[in-house]
């Protein structure tokens, strides 16, 4: 029995302060995932009670009456981080860090548990695992570099039998340079290959990252340190997956279900990151590829390349 449990945490309402390492805690084996949000208003806030737990998202609606139902966030949520099995903690680089708290529209930060099986909580059982943030005051000069978090995500289903691509693409529209710096794929069972491009105004494809889900599912360092996504620019993403199952796939937050989604941890030089914090979407397959989208023209090579986790 899978469940999805959100619980919040104020941050300093007098004052701002930046994130600057991520350090995942797991103390049982029954999760593949946890996420930070940062919200205006969380999905449940109860007054007098800094801890409440909630269902924020689980499959076929609220699975106990242990937990009220709520989204992760009633407003302004945006992703921080996201740990998925196996990853290590994740250490920005110096100069960046994630501003939370005063002014920065992140009042809350909510943590996202998925438990493949909550029979031990629902029993009555507890569970401290978690992610602790290490921060750094906003007196601190450590800081010149605002960090964000962008993903790249796909509906859509595989038919039984069959190879299939999930992909987006959307234009960035917004005056920021964004510098990448790591970047974490993530897809289940079924997927080969995860990958992400720019696509500059003259047409040019460049890698911002690739990875398999073979290998552990971190944030990896994008190795072009020289790659900035300007105002105009598109990003893409494709995810390439192969059904060796006997029924049809569809995306969703299950292991019997896939997920096609790409993180991308970038930093701006100044004081804002990027305002569209719903990151970069699309139906996915029958109804959405880069082939049928007018604003792309997908060299052959890069057809081979994204797909191919060796290339």
């Amino acid at each position: 029995q899978d469940i999805n449990l959100c619980t919040a945490f104020q941050t300093p309402s007098n004052d701002y302060e930046y994130i600057v390492e991520f350090t995942p805690n797991v103390s049982i084996h029954s999760k593949n995932h946890m996420l930070l949000y940062g919200c205006e208003v969380p999905g449940k806030l109860e007054e007098g009670d800094p801890r409440t737990v909630w269902d924020c998202g689980s499959t076929d609606g609220p699975k106990s009456d242990l937990f009220p139902s709520a989204p992760v966030c009633s407003s302004g949520m945006r992703i921080l981080y996201s740990w998925s099995k196996d990853a290590p903690a994740l250490q920005l680089p110096a100069g960046v860090g994630f501003k939370i708290g005063k002014g920065t529209g992140v009042n809350y930060v909510v943590l996202k548990v998925y438990y493949a099986d909550v029979s031990k909580i629902l029993g009555g059982g507890s569970d401290d695992s978690g992610i602790t943030i290490t921060v750094l005051p906003s007196t601190t000069n450590k800081i010149t570099k605002k960090a964000g978090l962008y993903l790249l995500s796909t509906g859509g289903v595989i038919r039984s039998g069959t190879g299939e691509h999930f992909e987006c693409a959307c234009t960035i529209d917004e005056p920021v340079h964004m510098h990448p710096f790591a970047f974490r794929p993530h897809s289940h069972a079924l997927g080969k290959a995860v990958s992400a491009y720019k696509i500059d105004k003259d047409g040019n494809w460049i890698l911002i990252g690739k990875g398999t889900p073979r290998k552990p599912m971190k944030f990896y360092p994008v190795k072009n340190t020289s790659l900035v996504i300007n105002d105009g620019d598109i990003v893409a993403s494709r995810c390439t997956m192969f059904n060796f199952r006997d029924r049809d796939t569809y995306i969703g937050p299950t292991d019997h279900d896939e997920m096609c989604m790409f993180y991308m941890m970038y930093y701006v030089d100044g004081n804002q990151p990027l305002d569209q914090t719903g990151g970069c979407s699309s139906s996915g397959p029958p109804t959405y590829y880069w082939s049928k989208d007018p604003k792309l023209s997908v060299p052959a090579y890069i057809d081979k390349e994204s797909s191919d986790p060796e290339y």
